[in-house]
């Protein structure tokens, strides 16, 4: 399996996990506005199909957010979902974000217990958030700062090793 960015060609096949993952599905417009305004969007391919998606952006400096993910219910349980968020997060650390949010409907237990898992905790929730009604669980993960190799030696940037007596 790899994971590899979206390209607009497979839309159909997102659409196809979109709607058979979700409620209330994103149409093709919206993925495809959310992509052309620069949200990053990641897909999961298995022997030239794809098995899942995600999409995220950066909503503030240090802020990031998870606008969607799914995986094709007859690919889940073999850790696709875990590959596509964990890299996400190694691309928010690379543009320093640090603090994740995310929203999921307040009766997807499956959904909240894999996100914490993964290390996100349940901050909040906002009622009525989905177009049915239902309430969604705003949970938050903080992402710690990667040393750089001179904070992991304990040098700062000016200072040399020196060489000890023994």
């Amino acid at each position: 399996m790899i994971i590899r960015e979206f390209k607009r060609p497979d839309v159909k096949r997102v659409l196809e996990i979109e709607f058979a993952s979700f409620k209330d599905p994103y149409p093709s417009h919206i993925l495809l506005d959310i992509y052309n305004l620069g949200a990053g969007f990641l897909v999961a391919q298995q022997d030239n199909i794809i098995v899942g998606y995600i999409i995220f952006w950066i909503r503030f400096e240090s802020e990031g957010h998870i606008i969607s993910i799914a995986v094709d219910q007859k690919f889940r349980r073999q850790q696709i979902g875990t590959r596509l968020v964990k890299t996400t997060l190694e691309i928010f650390k690379k543009y320093d974000v640090k603090n994740i949010q995310l929203e999921v409907r307040m009766e997807n237990k499956i959904a909240r217990e894999f996100y914490q898992e993964l290390g996100f905790i349940e901050k909040t929730f906002t009622p009525h958030y989905y177009e049915d009604g239902e309430d969604a669980v705003v949970m938050e993960k903080i992402i710690e700062k990667i040393p750089s190799k001179d904070e992991k030696t304990g040098l700062s940037g000016n200072q040399k090793s020196q060489p000890q007596d023994l």
